[in-house]
């Protein structure tokens, strides 16, 4: 893998073709030129379907042999999900891919004609001319297991937000309806709050089921009883909720609970295809054998990175989390120092999410976030340590997954600094 911009650059001979396309959701565009930037050939506009694919290639193909080109690099910019067709393509017929980021696209494209506007005609010279000066990535399209593990994890993902907001309209509804409900259950998706808001949902209908109706509910439930029963039918009758669209609102609730249960079932049959899944990748036990480190975190960790082996340092997998450091620095000012927040996204919040069980529940990882935290020189803020062990975690992970080796947390410890030793030296 190629990193540095030089490097990127050099890529590029006489005999590479690199080509500008502006990717859209039915129709594409694409530019050539050669490796100083001169165009050759014509623009061509062709469909998001196998005979356009067709058509590109056969445009490409055409240019190379009237030009004796031997390379092919297309550039594009990862716009949603409609880039993913035309990348997969590309892939199986052997043609370089290069992303270019959105922002320099637009930041860039007045230099040529000192005009901010967008246009299917003019994007694509852009792309290719930030693909031409090495201003580009080449992206990781999963393969395999990878693939796998990647979009059952993007399913969860999707219906973990899809139950957050399902939640949240059920708490929005209680606080309207029957507010004094979360006095008496501290949690509604226990199974006894769960049957009395399918059952008797409103306060009016608390009071008519009455102690001995609620309790007849709840038979063969532990922890909850005739005294609970008593303090829901107490709230009831003071309850200050609103009594106008009651059957509505009855409604309402249900459909919410029926949406909250399917999607509750889903979820755990995504986390159980998972399993299934990540059990086959080299070292994921050992990386669940850390104490704090749950199927989630480790799983979320191998579906955002994908395979191990393409990485040769684990900071290059700190840098795909934006976790490397950015100073903003200028003459005699000196900038505060902060993490660049470039990359997946995702896979930061994943860390920055699984760190903190860690540090609870790992006698290791807690030492050393109380050492970074109380340390005489350049003590770090909490937040400030928390990152700095997703590093350390990232660290970790990645030598557990390409050698193979178990967990030693001996090697943990020897971030810490001992005054006394070093005193005795």
């Amino acid at each position: 893998m190629k990193y540095t911009q030089n490097e990127k650059i050099l890529q590029h001979t006489e005999k590479t073709l690199i080509i500008g396309v502006d990717v859209a959701s039915e129709t594409h565009y694409a530019r050539a030129f050669d490796y100083r930037g001169i165009e050759i050939g014509k623009i061509i506009k062709f469909s998001n379907k196998a005979e356009g694919f067709s058509n590109f290639s056969l445009w490409v193909k055409e240019i190379q042999f009237k030009y004796k080109k031997e390379a092919v690099m297309v550039g594009m910019e990862p716009t949603g999900h409609y880039w993913f067709n035309i990348a997969q393509y590309l892939k199986e017929e052997s043609i370089k891919i290069a992303l270019v980021n959105p922002f320099h696209v637009k930041r860039s494209k007045e230099l040529d004609d000192n005009n901010p506007t967008k246009s299917d005609c003019k994007d694509p010279k852009t792309i290719a001319m930030l693909v031409k000066d090495g201003r580009y990535m080449i992206p990781y399209i999963p393969e395999g297991i990878y693939s796998e593990i990647r979009t059952a994890m993007e399913t969860r993902w999707q219906l973990v937000k899809q139950l957050n907001r399902i939640r949240n309209r059920i708490k929005r509804w209680l606080n309207i309806y029957f507010p004094e409900f979360n006095e008496v259950f501290c949690d509604w998706e226990g199974k006894a709050a769960l049957i009395a808001l399918k059952e008797f949902p409103l306060p009016v209908k608390v009071v008519e089921q009455g102690v001995e109706g609620i309790v007849v509910h709840w038979q063969g439930i532990r922890a909850v009883g005739r005294k609970r029963a008593i303090n829901l039918v107490e709230a009831a009758r003071k309850s200050i909720g609103v009594r106008e669209g009651l059957v509505a609102a009855e409604n309402d609730l249900l459909t919410l609970i029926e949406e909250y249960e399917l999607r509750l079932k889903q979820y755990e049959r995504v986390m159980v295809f998972v399993e299934q899944l990540v059990i086959k990748i080299p070292g994921f036990k050992e990386i669940t054998k850390i104490k704090g480190v749950g199927l989630i975190t480790a799983a979320g960790f191998i579906a955002e990175v994908g395979d191990i082996n393409r990485f040769e340092h684990p900071k290059q997998i700190q840098k795909l989390a934006g976790l490397n450091l950015k100073e903003n620095s200028s003459g005699k000012h000196k900038g505060k120092t902060t993490i660049s927040k470039r990359g997946r996204k995702r896979l930061r919040a994943l860390l920055f999410q699984g760190i903190m069980p860690v540090v609870a529940n790992n006698a290791e990882f807690k030492e050393l976030h109380n050492y970074y935290t109380t340390r005489v020189q350049n003590p770090l803020k909490k937040k400030q340590s928390l990152i700095l062990l997703c590093c350390k975690m990232i660290r970790i992970f990645f030598a557990l997954l390409t050698k193979g080796t178990a967990y030693d947390p001996q090697k943990m410890m020897k971030d810490i600094k001992r005054p006394q030793l070093q005193e005795a030296a």
